[in-house]
């Protein structure tokens, strides 16, 4: 994989454009658990970055916008440090951990054939969702009624924000971009249920949907263009599982960004907490390290980005 800068914290300053933008990456449960986790640190060390103007969520990152969006972030990460972890099945272990890790190996062994296998973008989303079609059709559907619920279950707030929140997700049956919002028809609950579905589709009436992930990468930072100040918290460090040739790094949207006139800041996990990500992701059990890992480095970041985001 390629990656942006190492640094957890990377800035550059160009001519202002307008507003202030978040960018909530993907990167799994832990991801989730991290980038709460750092909105909270900033919060209580002054720092409100859910004011931001227009809020960016992808997969992990969409719930985080509906969640950051429907409560404060000191309430969300208190939900995560007190939450039960799964249940032992055997000493050492955790049942939630260990089949989450299995299915999420798996999962990742089957995309990145996917994604070897594909000419471009534009072929790699098209057999994505292909792929996740056919998983969907070999179902009884009660996975989607389930998957539904669970995330409906995350959220503080079933309705839309007022303000300007972007929730990615990808067409299954054509492969292209999808980004939803407020105006777009559909519910908070399904755009994030989609923008999460890594799996099977996701269906939302007679269309199907797939991890917004996909769409760019797990950022998808480009759409945050225009604005004068973009904040992305990246799990994931910036990383793509994608050809550098095909142009969807976070690096080369930051670059774009750059150039065309807005001041990027990227947060990225620390090198302490770097293993509760990638193979990690899906462990239930490391939530509460990611959350207060984002929460350290939220802290000791704030007073470096209060100019910045100010």
């Amino acid at each position: 994989m390629n990656t942006t800068p190492s640094s957890p914290l990377n800035s550059t300053s160009t001519t202002a454009s307008v507003g202030r933008a978040l960018v909530l990456g993907g990167g799994g449960s832990t991801g989730n658990a991290w980038l709460i986790g750092v909105v909270a640190g900033l919060f209580e060390a002054g720092l409100d970055v859910t004011e931001a103007d227009l809020i960016i969520g992808t997969s992990a990152g969409s719930t985080a916008a509906a969640q950051i969006t429907g409560t404060s972030p000191t309430q969300l990460l208190a939900d995560i440090l007190s939450a039960a972890l799964p249940q032992r099945i055997a000493p050492g272990g955790y049942d939630g951990g260990r089949a989450r890790a299995g299915q999420a190996a798996n999962h990742m062994e089957r995309t990145s054939r996917i994604i070897a296998a594909a000419a471009d973008v534009a072929d790699m989303r098209r057999r994505m969702g292909a792929a996740a079609l056919e998983m969907a059709a070999a179902s009884d559907g009660s996975g989607q009624t389930r998957w539904r619920d669970t995330v409906a279950s995350r959220l503080p707030s079933q309705h839309w924000p007022e303000r300007t929140v972007l929730i990615t997700a990808v067409d299954a049956h054509t492969g292209e971009p999808v980004v939803f919002d407020r105006h777009s028809g559909v519910d908070l609950v399904d755009a994030v249920a989609a923008s999460c579905a890594s799996g099977f589709a996701y269906c939302i009436g007679s269309s199907g949907y797939i991890d917004g992930g996909y769409r760019t990468n797990a950022d998808n930072a480009d759409l945050a263009a225009g604005y004068a100040r973009v904040l992305v918290l990246s799990p994931f460090g910036g990383r793509s599982r994608t050809p550098a040739d095909w142009g969807m790094h976070l690096a080369t949207q930051v670059d774009e960004l750059r150039a065309r006139g807005s001041r990027v800041e990227t947060i990225f996990p620390d090198s302490s907490s770097e293993h509760l990500f990638g193979a990690n992701a899906m462990d239930l059990s490391l939530r509460p390290p990611a959350a207060r890992a984002g929460y350290e480095q939220g802290r000791a970041l704030a007073v470096q980005l209060t100019e910045f985001w100010r």
